[in-house]
C-alpha cells in the first residue's frame, strides 16, 4: 500500500507515548492496525516507527497494544529487508542513536571478551572485515605465537599473504572462530589475552539478521505485565529524599543458570548499541541478584570475578528491564560510604518515567552497597558529552537534589536557579552547562558527613604512589610493590605466603596505598586486623562484604579521604 498517510499514523503513534488513560489503549490498538499494512518509503519513517512500537512494548496502554507491538516487531525485519530491495537510502540505519535495528548489521573493532561472546553465540553471522584492514605489524607480532612458521614471511618479507596462512592453519572453522580458539588456549592471564587480542585492532562485522538479540527483538517474556493506565510519572512527582526513605527493596540471589541468562542478556543489549562496559563485558553470573520493584520494573545487578576487580574500589553493574523490556544501563563503583553512579537510560526510553527508575535503582545500591553519599561523573552531566548538554542532563540531577562538589560551580548553579525562577522561558546557555559540568555531583542521604568526599578521588591516589616509584623507586614498579608489600606486611604483622594469588594481588594493591600512611604501624591492633580482613574480603566471592567492611574502619576512611584529597 502505498506510504500515503504513513508519516501522520507515525505521528499518532509517538504522540500517544504521552497518553495515558481512558480508551487510549483503543485508540493505539486502531493505529497500530492501520500501520500493520502500511509500506513505508523511506528509513527515517521506518525508523521512527520502529522506536516508537519498542516504547510501547515497554510501556504499554493495555495486553492489546502488547500482542500487536511484539506481533508487529518479530517480523520487522521484513520490512527493512523490503525497504532495501527497492533501493531506499539505508544509512538512517547506521545513525548512533538506532543501531541494532533487526535486519541490518554492525561493524567495530570489539574486545577479546566481546568478540569471543558473538563467536560463542552467533557464529553463523558474525565475520572478520578484511576491506581496508592493513595492520601487518600487529599481525607480524602476534600470529606466530599460533601459526608455525609465520615468520618466514613476516619477519622478512612484503605484502604477506596473511589470510592464505589463515586458511591453511584454520581446517574447517571460520576465521574469527579459530583466531579466538588460539587466544583462549595462550598461557598467560585473562588481561594479557585482552591485550594481546586488542593489538590486532581486527574489525568484526556480525549480522543480525532476525536474531533475538536485536533491538527489536530484545525482550524477555515478563513475569506479569503492568499496563498504563494514568500518566507516566515525571520527574516533578520524584522525590528521591521520599523514595530513599521508603523500606529497603528485596534483593534476591538469582540461580546460577539465571545469572548466565542474565550476563548474556546484557552482552546482547550493549553489542547492538556499540557500547561496552567493564562489568557488562567481564559480569560474574555467580554474584547476580534481582529486585522487583514495581511498575513492571525488574532490576539486576552484579559484580566482577575475583581477579578482575579493581585494585581499591568496590565495583557492580547492572541494568533494568520494564515489562521484559531493556531500557537502561547501570555502573556502580564505591569505597567506604561513597559510590560514584553512572545511570544510561537507552534514548528509546527517556521519555518513560526516567527518574523513578532511577530513584529506584539507587534505592537497589543503598541496599546492597550500603552507599550513603551518591556521586555521578561529570562526564554523565556533560564534561565531554554534547549529548548530555543538549538534554540538559546537569538540571536532571540538580532537580533530584544533587548539588555540584565545588563551591564555585555551586554558586554558578544558584544563580542559574535564580535567573530560570526571575527570567519566564530562560533556558541555561551551553557553556554555563559545560561549566557546570565540571565536577562530581553529590547527593547525602540524612546523616552523612556534608561534603566529605567533594574532592576525593582514587586517581589522586594512584598519582601519589606513581610520584612515590618515580621518586624513590626509580620507576621500577615491581621492586616498588616488594618493598611496599614487606613494609606493609611489617606494619600489619601478617604474613600472606599462605595466602591465594588473588588474596596477594590484592594485598600488594592496597599495600601500595597504605605505605603512604605514616601512623600505619601505630594503630590498635584491632584496626590492624580489621584493614587485613578487608584486605582478604576484597578476594571473596561477594565483594560488597568487602565494601561494608570499608565502612566500619574510621581510621582508614580518614587515611584514604586525606591522601585522595
Amino acid at each position: 500500500m502505498p506510504n500515503t498517510s504513513g508519516d501522520r499514523l507515525v505521528d499518532q503513534l509517538e504522540q500517544s507515548k504521552d497518553r495515558y488513560g481512558r480508551g487510549e489503549a483503543e485508540r493505539v490498538e486502531k493505529s497500530l492496525d492501520a500501520l500493520v499494512r502500511r509500506r513505508f518509503a523511506d528509513a527515517e519513517s521506518l525508523i521512527r516507527f520502529h522506536e516508537a512500537l519498542l516504547f510501547l512494548r515497554a510501556f504499554p496502554q493495555g495486553p492489546g497494544v502488547v500482542d500487536r507491538t511484539e506481533r508487529i516487531l518479530n517480523g520487522f525485519y521484513q520490512r527493512v529487508a523490503d525497504l532495501r530491495a527497492r533501493g531506499a537510502d539505508m544509512s538512517p540505519f547506521d545513525v548512533y542513536e538506532v543501531l541494532g535495528i533487526a535486519g541490518t548489521s554492525m561493524e567495530d573493532t570489539l574486545n577479546f571478551d566481546a568478540a569471543r561472546w558473538l563467536v560463542r553465540h552467533i557464529p553463523q553471522s558474525v565475520e572478520i572485515v578484511w576491506d581496508d584492514y592493513d595492520e601487518d605489524r600487529a599481525m607480524a607480532a602476534t600470529w606466530p605465537r599460533f601459526v608455525p612458521l609465520v615468520e618466514e614471511d613476516g619477519d622478512v618479507e612484503a605484502n604477506i599473504p596473511w589470510r592464505r596462512w589463515l586458511d591453511a592453519a584454520r581446517g574447517r572453522e571460520s576465521e574469527l572462530e579459530w583466531l579466538i580458539g588460539r587466544f583462549e588456549q595462550l598461557p598467560c592471564s585473562p588481561r594479557e589475552k585482552v591485550e594481546i587480542y586488542g593489538s590486532l585492532r581486527l574489525p568484526v562485522r556480525w549480522r543480525i539478521e532476525n536474531l533475538p538479540l536485536s533491538r527489536t527483538r530484545n525482550r524477555w517474556p515478563a513475569r506479569s505485565f503492568y499496563y498504563h493506565s494514568e500518566p507516566l510519572i515525571t520527574r516533578s512527582q520524584v522525590s528521591l529524599e521520599r523514595e530513599l526513605a521508603q523500606p529497603a527493596p528485596v534483593l534476591k540471589k538469582v540461580s546460577l543458570a539465571e545469572g548466565r541468562r542474565v550476563i548474556d542478556k546484557i552482552q546482547e543489549v550493549m553489542l547492538v548499541r556499540y557500547r561496552e562496559l567493564y562489568g557488562t563485558t567481564l559480569g560474574d553470573p555467580r554474584s547476580v541478584v534481582r529486585a522487583d520493584v514495581g511498575r513492571g520494573v525488574v532490576i539486576y545487578l552484579w559484580g566482577v570475578p575475583p581477579e578482575r576487580r579493581l585494585p581499591l574500589r568496590a565495583y557492580l553493574a547492572g541494568f533494568t528491564l520494564k515489562n521484559g523490556v531493556p531500557i537502561n544501563y547501570i555502573e556502580a563503583i564505591g569505597l567506604c560510604e561513597w559510590i560514584e553512579i553512572g545511570f544510561n537510560t537507552f534514548y528509546t526510553f527517556r521519555g518513560g518515567e526516567t527518574a523513578w527508575i532511577y530513584a529506584q535503582v539507587l534505592r537497589c545500591l543503598n541496599q546492597h552497597m550500603g552507599a550513603r553519599c551518591i556521586s555521578v561523573y561529570p562526564y554523565q552531566i556533560g564534561d565531554g558529552n554534547e549529548e548530555a548538554i543538549e538534554s540538559g542532563a546537569f538540571w536532571f540531577y540538580r532537580k533530584l537534589g544533587f548539588r555540584p562538589g565545588r563551591a564555585d560551580l555551586l554558586r554558578l548553579c544558584e544563580r542559574e536557579e535564580q535567573r530560570i525562577a526571575t527570567k519566564p522561558g530562560y533556558k541555561t546557555p551551553a557553556r554555563t552547562l559545560r561549566q557546570m559540568a565540571k565536577a562530581h555531583v553529590f547527593y547525602e542521604l540524612p546523616g552523612t558527613e556534608r561534603g566529605a568526599w567533594d574532592r576525593f578521588s582514587t586517581r589522586n591516589l594512584g598519582l601519589l604512589v606513581n610520584r612515590l616509584m618515580a621518586r624513590e623507586f626509580g620507576g621500577d614498579s615491581v621492586r616498588m610493590r616488594r618493598a611496599t608489600a614487606e613494609q606493609v606486611s611489617r606494619a600489619l604483622g601478617v604474613s600472606i605466603s599462605a595466602w591465594t594469588s588473588v588474596e596477594k594481588q590484592a594485598f600488594e594493591n592496597w599495600a601500595l596505598v597504605l605505605s603512604l600512611i605514616a601512623d600505619l604501624s601505630r594503630w590498635t591492633a584491632q584496626e590492624k586486623a580489621d584493614v587485613v580482613r578487608i584486605i582478604r574480603a576484597k578476594a571473596e566471592q561477594d565483594e560488597m562484604r568487602y565494601l561494608r567492611l570499608t565502612q566500619r574502619h574510621a581510621r582508614l576512611r580518614r587515611g584514604l579521604l586525606r591522601l585522595g584529597s
